[in-house]
């Protein structure tokens, strides 16, 4: 049986992060062979009575970070984690109860993978929200159209072993905010020859709630963190990053529809 790590950062987001925690409770997976570490990037309300909540109903592990970004806040769970594979949740994630079940039926046949599941957007009457998760799901269908050799996948649905993502040196933390960070660090896994799977059956509820200002927000954040990648792949490959065809662009435009 395989022995997960659950890490999931978390910032001001308590109502979230109880369903995020009340999904990892109802896991159709072992508890004796899961651990789960809230890593906390300097919240301003306090969680302590959230995390007793569920002290009783899971091994976890509450960390009291200074604020410093998701990046951050995914290292620091990741080095007091103790089980063979690590588990990047975001606090508004919920797993479906087969998650893990799932991941682990690959995890035989491919050890050495990091496997990526499928995002479903959770609040399909916010028009934002459905936006922010398309633009997602476009990029997955472009980028990972050959599932067993995808090309990226989002650090708030991912699962490496501790082994590897030691050796790889986490997340960079150069990157602030939730932008690029997970393109940054899938970029790095491929460039050192290893494998990216995209199991579209291992399926996570995203509970991304947005208005128009923070979806704006969202995207501005986007341009600064693929700014910052830029620089990163550019000093790491001793090239510029090249531009999607124009095929990308006009499928882009197209998906919605």
């Amino acid at each position: 049986m395989v022995n997960y790590s659950i890490i999931i950062p978390t910032y001001n987001r308590p109502v979230r992060l109880k369903s995020c925690l009340e999904s990892l409770v109802n896991l159709n997976f072992p508890k004796e062979n899961l651990e789960v570490i809230v890593s906390d990037d300097g919240s301003e309300v306090d969680l302590s009575l959230l995390i007793k909540q569920f002290e009783s109903k899971i091994t976890l592990e509450y960390l009291k970070c200074v604020n410093a970004g998701p990046a951050t806040a995914r290292n620091q769970g990741a080095s007091v984690a103790t089980n063979e594979y690590l588990v990047f949740l975001d606090d508004d994630c919920c797993m479906s109860p087969d998650f893990l079940t799932v991941v682990s039926k690959k995890l035989k046949e491919r050890p050495n993978a990091m496997i990526g599941g499928h995002s479903v957007n959770a609040l399909s009457n916010n028009i934002y929200s459905n936006a922010s998760q398309a633009l997602i799901d476009y990029l997955y269908s472009y980028f990972n159209e050959d599932e067993n050799n995808a090309q990226f996948i989002t650090s708030g649905n991912m699962v490496i072993s501790k082994s590897q993502f030691q050796k790889l040196g986490g997340f960079d933390t150069s990157f602030p905010l939730a932008a690029a960070e997970d393109r940054e660090f899938c970029d790095r896994w491929l460039f050192m020859g290893n494998t990216i799977l995209y199991l579209k059956e291992a399926v996570i509820l995203h509970y991304h709630e947005l208005s128009f200002y923070k979806f704006l927000k969202q995207h501005f954040n986007y341009g600064i963190g693929a700014a910052h990648f830029h620089k990163v792949f550019s000093k790491r490959r001793k090239e510029k990053v090249p531009f999607e065809p124009i095929k990308f662009y006009w499928e882009l435009l197209r998906f919605p529809f």
